[in-house]
Parts: C-alpha cells; structure tokens; sequence
C-alpha cells in the first residue's frame, strides 16, 4: 500500500497561528532563515507555505529588524 507523500515526510500542519506569524515575519523582513526557527520549520516549508499562502518573502526596500543605526 503506498503512503501519501505527507506521512512519508512526517509533515505537519501548519496551525491558523502560524500561517499569522509567518505573515508578521515576512512584513518584518524577517530572513527565512530566522523565520524557520522561530516557526521550528525547515526553510523549504517556510518559503513551500509561503507561496502557498501567497506571502512575498521578497525582501522590501529597508533594513531588516526596523531602523539600523
């Protein structure tokens, strides 16, 4: 009997809260790689949800974490 492709990866949902923090994350110009800890997900399921979800994780036009001087 062949298995479906999610519990061959032993994938997990993602919870409506944090599809949201990914949301936050991505506003922030949080880097994939910080958001993937902060969501204890691989960086191919961030940016996999991201698209899915449509959330650009393109980095805007201003430094990362707000105003750095």
């Amino acid at each position: 009997m062949a298995e479906t492709r999610a519990s061959q990866s032993n994938s997990r949902e993602w919870t409506s809260e944090q599809v949201q923090q990914l949301r936050q994350l991505a506003g922030g110009n949080t880097p994939v790689g910080v958001m993937s800890i902060k969501l204890g997900r691989s960086e191919a399921a961030v940016r996999s949800k991201a698209h899915a979800e449509g959330i650009s994780l393109a980095p805007a036009n201003r430094p990362p974490y707000g105003e750095m001087r």
